[in-house]
């Protein structure tokens, strides 16, 4: 099968946070291929991987990078195909990668998530495919109503710990 999502980080240093979007496209058996690969140190590559991603056949590009992340970007600038940058916690708690991300000139966007929120770039990827893929969208809607199970089992959970002066 084709992938029609990338997911793409700066180094496989950064693989235990991009591996949370590839565990949720996984379970919404969505396709998608892994790859590094880095602004810095290998641009041609990037430019070559950007230019060519449309006609491969991916949809969405989910972006990974730290410090500089430079990564999202340079992808974004040479593909039409919407890039959902992972700002990844480094030097500065992410800020500094964050900054990066969301500061893009006008023309070239990319939407961006919260700080190592890969699995938020992975739901936010599944939204855009939705758009087009009733079965999805309805994985979608299923996974997001087990969201709301979890919390009101928390709290379920919650009316058995006791504290002296707790009312509830």
């Amino acid at each position: 099968m084709k992938p029609i999502v990338s997911i793409i980080m700066g180094s496989t240093s950064d693989l235990p946070v991009m591996e949370k979007a590839a565990k949720f496209l996984d379970e919404m058996g969505i396709f998608f291929e892994m790859n590094a690969f880095s602004a810095h140190r290998t641009p041609q590559e990037v430019e070559a991987f950007a230019r060519s991603a449309e006609e491969r056949g991916l949809k969405v590009i989910i972006a990974g990078a730290g410090m500089a992340a430079a990564l999202p970007g340079v992808v974004a600038a040479s593909t039409t195909l919407p890039v959902i940058g992972v700002p990844i916690k480094g030097m500065l708690d992410g800020l500094d990668a964050m900054l990066s991300i969301i500061q893009m000139p006008p023309g070239i966007p990319v939407a961006t998530v919260g700080v190592n929120g890969a699995q938020n770039a992975a739901i936010l990827a599944a939204e855009m495919l939705a758009l087009s893929d009733k079965e999805l969208a309805q994985k979608l809607h299923d996974y997001k109503l087990g969201l709301k199970d979890k919390i009101v089992k928390a709290n379920e959970e919650l009316k058995e710990v006791k504290y002296q002066f707790k009312t509830n």
